[in-house]
């Protein structure tokens, strides 16, 4: 895949993408159809560094023709709002928005408003508003509770298919990992026909610790800025990462936390700690017809698709490596970001791309792999 014009280089430009899959059209979690992103950035004044993210599901109506969900839980320190109903119930009513931490209440009187406001509604007296957060405080007046109810329907009522803008956008703009800017990264697979052709797209909201390891090369370690390094906490693992998946293969909830829970695979294989105090998350979802749970489904008895446990490998493989690629592109393609934080300038650099590949070069040299 080409580079796009205005982007900072990623791995896969290097010719070291994750994995052997190809990716969708995009490379994007918007690869998968129906799906939409919207984004709301704050970066002003001293110290303001963060937003709003929103995953749309469909564009049909998102409450009434629910899409079966599902929650997979690493390390638990987090606050994902809707959690337990996901859980509970296996399906998701309204969009999924990524913020900050302090930020959750006001992300779900945003996702309920624009709930109760649509068409047809008027009769809702219950809305799961599910919300997810990393703790962006780090570079961010958090305690400011800068985001607003406002914001959040500003995110979804923009929320587009196509290109996902990726690193210091929306909930990524005050996000750190490993030492280094992280943000918003996205990235999808798609597999062959003979496993059924369904594309599985990731996005992630980037903000833990441990060892940065890129194409199995410990370049956190080269660089010299990992946690643990000289037996002390040179660079703090906590934090968390919030991973979205979106895949048109015909899952059952059952299914869908199954394959949520390989999203960790993509996650190790950067070095991740999945440290004490890192909420480390993926929810999953199917936007396919076959499952999707109508008015008139969920009426009685019903007949849904049901893509069969012995076919599910191939998505697995497919999470894995779209989960991977999409925590380095929300790195690359993240700025360096200066901030003012309890009257202390903090500055966060990202990651020098040109020194990255330099370290890949010398340690697995392309001709060898």
């Amino acid at each position: 895949m080409a580079q796009d014009a205005g982007l900072k280089p990623s791995v896969r430009d290097w010719g070291r993408a994750p994995g052997v899959l190809p990716t969708g059209p995009l490379n994007a979690i918007t690869d998968v159809e129906g799906v939409r992103v919207g984004q709301v950035t704050l970066n002003h004044g001293a110290g303001v560094r963060t937003g709003v993210t929103a995953i749309i599901p469909h564009g049909g109506d998102v409450f009434r023709d629910r899409v079966p969900a599902a929650l997979k839980v690493a390390n638990g320190y987090g606050k994902l709002a809707g959690a337990t109903q996901i859980r509970e119930l296996g399906e998701l009513e309204t969009p999924i928005v990524l913020t900050n931490t302090l930020s959750v209440a006001a992300a779900m009187e945003g996702i309920i408003r624009w709930t109760l406001d649509q068409p047809g509604h008027e009769d809702i007296r219950s809305v799961n508003a599910v919300v997810g957060e990393t703790n962006d405080g780090g570079l961010n007046d958090i305690r400011g509770l800068h985001v607003t109810p406002a914001h959040v329907i500003e995110a979804i009522n923009t929320a587009r298919s196509g290109p996902v803008a990726e690193g210091t956008v929306g909930a990524g703009t005050g996000t750190i990992a490993f030492g280094f800017k992280g943000g918003i990264g996205t990235s999808s697979r798609r597999l062959p026909q003979s496993f059924g052709g369904y594309t599985v797209g990731v996005l992630v909201q980037s903000n833990y610790g441990g060892l940065l390891t890129i194409d199995g090369v410990p370049v956190g370690a080269e660089i010299g800025r990992y946690y643990l390094k000289d037996a002390v906490e040179a660079e703090k693992p906590d934090g968390s990462i919030m991973i979205i998946v979106a895949t048109d293969a015909p899952l059952s909830d059952r299914n869908l936390e199954r394959l949520a829970e390989r999203a960790f695979a993509g996650l190790a294989r950067t070095g991740a700690a999945y440290s004490n105090g890192s909420g480390d998350y993926a929810v999953a979802f199917s936007t396919a017809e076959g499952v999707r749970r109508t008015p008139e489904r969920r009426e009685g008895l019903a007949n849904y698709e049901d893509w069969p446990n012995d076919r599910m490998s191939p998505l697995f493989v497919a999470v894995a490596e779209a989960t991977e690629e999409a925590i380095l592109n929300s790195m690359l393609r993240a700025d360096t970001v200066r901030s003012v934080v309890n009257g202390r300038e903090v500055v966060i650099e990202a990651l020098d791309g040109e020194q990255v590949r330099q370290i890949l070069d010398r340690a697995r040299p392309l001709s060898a792999r």
